[in-house]
């Protein structure tokens, strides 16, 4: 068999493995278009032809708007899956559609808590919400934001999230205090994209403009 015709299945089989997977929400045809766009960005990536933590961010800047550099690093780090520093064809289709669809809320409340877990312990202290709301309210104001004022904000968004007054935030905290107040999702920083850039990227896989990339 031709390596071409062999690559050919492996991409057949990944597409119908996905078309059945119950964390994936895209239907056949957007599978096969993200398949078709992943491989355009890495056929100039060798040797891994893998989409790494460079290309990855480029494309949020792109598609999403998304500048935030800690956030970014982090997202990256919620679609690599088996932490390799790549993105494979399945982890991208997969992180997609938590990312775009948006239609599990538990799979999304879980994807913005392992952004916000700094160190992937299994929990957001205190240290990781001072860290993160100091990045994102110094980018938005410009200024030096006082500690003080910082560490504030940290107890009152605690509070709100520590449901077993235990000093730091579970998974089971954050999905019970989303799910009361769906505001709370996004505590610490953007790291979910815009409905507008959703319904853009939505419209580019389905309307098959994915090949002009």
């Amino acid at each position: 068999m031709s390596h071409h015709n062999s690559k050919r299945q492996e991409q057949t089989k990944l597409i119908e493995k996905l078309t059945k997977k119950h964390t994936c929400n895209f239907k056949k045809h957007e599978i096969e278009k993200l398949i078709y766009m992943y491989q355009e960005l890495v056929k100039n990536s060798p040797p891994s032809y893998k989409i790494d933590r460079s290309k990855f961010r480029d494309l949020l800047h792109q598609h999403f708007e998304m500048t935030d550099d800690i956030l970014l690093d982090r997202v990256f780090r919620a679609f690599d899956q088996d932490s390799d520093n790549y993105i494979s064809q399945e982890e991208w289709v997969t992180g997609l559609s938590t990312f775009i669809d948006q239609s599990e809320p538990e799979s999304v409340i879980k994807f913005c808590f392992m952004v916000y877990d700094l160190n992937g312990d299994g929990y957001i202290s205190r240290e990781e919400m001072f860290q993160l709301l100091k990045y994102s309210l110094v980018k938005q104001t410009h200024d030096e934001d006082s500690d003080e004022s910082i560490k504030e904000l940290v107890e009152l968004i605690l509070k709100k999230l520590d449901r077993d007054h235990d000093g730091r935030v579970s998974l089971t905290d954050f999905t019970t205090s989303v799910k009361e107040e769906p505001l709370l999702i996004e505590a610490f920083g953007t790291c979910l994209p815009s409905q507008k850039m959703r319904d853009c990227f939505r419209t580019l896989i389905c309307e098959g403009q994915a090949k002009k990339l």
